[in-house]
């Protein structure tokens, strides 16, 4: 049996298609969020836990850095068959992009709930899977993997609060 080796895309094309996806979460989170932030969210009962609202820009700033490299790395491996990666980088990306629409643009913490659960599976088959590939680009997602159940504890805490 022949097996035909795939090159990985070139470095410019790798960086467009690691960088385009998360730009466009980044942009559709805060378009969402924005305009909620100093009337709907500044109202709701918060835990004690919440940290203060500057803290958030440049932790998903970071977070969006290390997701893109990651998948960078990953459309830049010798295998074969990146489908799978891919697929789930996708999803979790959307879903990333789902909640703050969900949360913010919804108003809604429970709408939240029900994205930031899937959101976090997501995370966590996509660290696995980038992993497998590129030990540093799985090793990228443990801070967003993190932040996320951190994000779902407050997410939680916000909708029990506020019923």
């Amino acid at each position: 049996m022949i097996t035909i080796q795939q090159r990985p895309p070139g470095k410019l094309v790798s960086l467009a298609v690691a960088a385009l996806p998360v730009i466009a979460a980044s942009a559709i989170g805060t378009f969402a969020t924005l305009p909620n932030i100093p009337g709907w969210y500044a109202a709701l009962a918060k835990p004690s836990f919440t940290p203060p609202n500057w803290l958030f820009g440049p932790a998903w700033t970071t977070l969006y850095v290390l997701m893109a490299y990651a998948f960078y790395r990953v459309l830049r491996t010798d295998y074969t068959d990146r489908t799978l990666p891919v697929a789930a980088f996708l999803l979790q990306i959307a879903l990333n992009a789902g909640w703050s629409v969900a949360f913010f643009g919804g108003r809604s913490p429970l709408a939240g709930l029900l994205v930031i659960v899937p959101l976090w599976l997501t995370i966590l088959w996509t660290c696995v899977l980038f992993w497998k590939r590129d030990k540093l680009a799985g090793a990228l997602f443990i801070p967003y993997l993190a932040w996320v159940s951190f994000a779902a504890a407050l997410n939680f805490e916000v909708w029990r609060l506020n019923g």
